[in-house]
């Protein structure tokens, strides 16, 4: 490879899941009465994101006072969903995770915990806001929105029309 070629690495989303939901307003609401909902609605969000963003996305929700909890990996669509195990931080499962790829990945960490994004950064990462996320996921979605539209133009007066008005 010469010194003028540079491949970029392919980027690495980790989102504290709970830090995410009680951060942002629509899911904080959704949280108070049902927290599974809330989780389910920010699994679809990072879900539909990461399928324009073509990244790898792994949700990382504390589950660690949960007795005898070994944890779980599982895949939601195209997201990584991680249940941490008892006695282990959503922080500490990021922070272990965060090390141990950011040879391979760009990692980007969405978390608002200050003590976090700290410790991330010194591992290599990336770190977002949970508000930053919000306004990334946001602005993405308003834009292929907005390319959608684009390619796909509304024809007037065409032979359907009739139907719309029936």
């Amino acid at each position: 490879v010469s010194s003028n070629t540079y491949q970029q690495k392919p980027e690495c989303l980790l989102v504290d899941g709970y830090n995410v939901i009680f951060a942002w307003d629509e899911l904080n609401t959704i949280a108070k009465t049902n927290l599974g909902a809330a989780r389910d609605k920010l699994l679809d969000i990072m879900s539909s994101y990461q399928g324009y963003r073509d990244n790898t996305v792994i949700v990382v929700f504390d589950a660690y006072k949960v007795p005898g909890n070994p944890g779980s990996k599982t895949q939601y669509h195209n997201l990584y969903v991680v249940y941490t195990k008892e006695q282990q931080t959503a922080d500490a499962y990021i922070e272990k995770t965060t090390k141990e790829i950011a040879n391979h990945y760009r990692v980007v960490v969405a978390t608002s915990d200050n003590a976090e994004q700290t410790i991330v950064v010194g591992h290599g990462a990336t770190r977002v806001s949970s508000r930053e996320l919000k306004e990334l996921v946001e602005h993405t979605n308003a834009y292929e929105q907005a390319e959608y539209n684009r390619k796909n133009p509304i024809v007037p007066d065409t032979p359907l029309d009739h139907l719309k008005k029936d």
